[in-house]
């Protein structure tokens, strides 16, 4: 059963704006002035303040000895999180960009993700790894990926992936308050800085009290009868274009932003395709082995989901690396279209 958002005094999502980016600071900013264990590392977080702008304006509050750029050398410098989160510290270190994961993968998995397990419980590792993920800007295949799936499969991390500014504050306050290692995924193309220009959706409002929203609480971003589309990232904003072009067509599309993949909510997708009998699953990762198939198999799993499944499609990215060469990129990385392709597909389908 997903769990209630933990909502400010009063909900101030309309008192003002803020990019995701600048949404993310505010939330490390918080919990960095409440408890002094909280610390950033990564490169180019400091005087650059993240080339995403992941940290923007935290140095200039907190300072070199906690917001620490680091060597280029993802394996040291996870493995020294590592260490400080079972030392009782709460360090948050940032991959610059989610593909270099396999520098640094022994101590993510085999560490970050096990120690507490192996340990018998002797120690925890209270730690956020954030990375960022996505293509749509021709950085190539060693710069463009998502991986949210290959995260999810290995047991022994949270994983987060927030698509508006709301939802990235309030994840970023509960995860860094999380006992337990945290990955915390952000598009590269949602954050809102200059140079990346983002689509409509991702800026929104936020309060300026701190509150937080429980992982494993996806939610719905649009209510419809027809059409259930679960999706992530950057493209729940791609899904909900694809819903309001529909609609001129009767079509009726419920859009489910997932939030979290680990803890997956599974109840609130079981109960909108209970609803709507109709699925399209949307996903910037790869197609095969991916989060696209795992999240049909929890439909037809869940207590009654074969009798309510009629049709069912699968929009991701197909198995190869993302090219460099713009139209090549905007071939393999599903758009509006494509997710409205789908949903036409399975609304006809008898």
């Amino acid at each position: 059963m997903a769990q209630q958002e933990r909502e400010p005094a009063s909900d101030g999502r309309t008192d003002r704006s803020l990019t995701m980016s600048r949404a993310m600071v505010e939330a490390i900013a918080h919990e960095m002035r409440e408890d002094d264990d909280v610390f950033y590392m990564g490169e180019d977080v400091a005087d650059y303040g993240g080339i995403f702008d992941s940290t923007d304006g935290l140095l200039e509050e907190f300072g070199y000895e906690r917001i620490m750029d680091v060597p280029i050398s993802e394996t040291a410098y996870i493995g020294a999180a590592v260490g400080a989160a079972q030392a009782g510290m709460r360090p948050i270190a940032e991959l610059m960009f989610v593909d270099f994961f396999g520098v640094g993968m022994d101590q993510i998995y085999n560490q970050m993700a096990k120690n507490t397990y192996m340990s018998g419980g002797s120690v925890s590792v209270p730690m956020v790894l954030t990375a960022a993920v996505g293509g749509t800007y021709n950085d190539a295949a060693q710069h463009s990926q998502t991986l949210y799936g290959t995260f999810a499969h290995l047991p022994g991390m949270k994983v987060v992936v927030p698509s508006t500014a709301y939802d990235a504050k309030g994840l970023m306050h509960n995860a860094i308050r999380d006992d337990d290692p945290v990955v915390y995924l952000f598009h590269k193309r949602l954050m809102g800085i200059g140079w990346m220009p983002a689509p409509d959706g991702p800026k929104t409002g936020v309060p300026e009290d701190e509150y937080t929203i429980p992982f494993g609480s996806a939610d719905v971003k649009r209510e419809g009868a027809d059409v259930t589309v679960v999706t992530l990232g950057l493209h729940v904003h791609r899904a909900l274009e694809a819903a309001e072009s529909l609609a001129d067509d009767g079509i009726d599309v419920e859009v489910i932003d997932l939030r979290t993949l680990v803890p997956l909510d599974t109840e609130t997708i079981a109960d909108s395709v209970a609803k709507t009998g109709r699925l399209v699953v949307v996903d910037e990762d790869y197609r095969s082995f991916g989060v696209t198939g795992e999240i049909v198999a929890s439909v037809v799993e869940a207590e009654g989901g074969l009798a309510d499944l009629e049709a069912v499609e699968r929009v991701a990215v197909p198995d190869v690396p993302i090219p460099y060469a713009r139209p090549m990129e905007n071939e393999v990385i599903p758009d509006a279209d494509d997710v409205e392709n789908a949903i036409r597909d399975v609304h006809a389908s008898e």
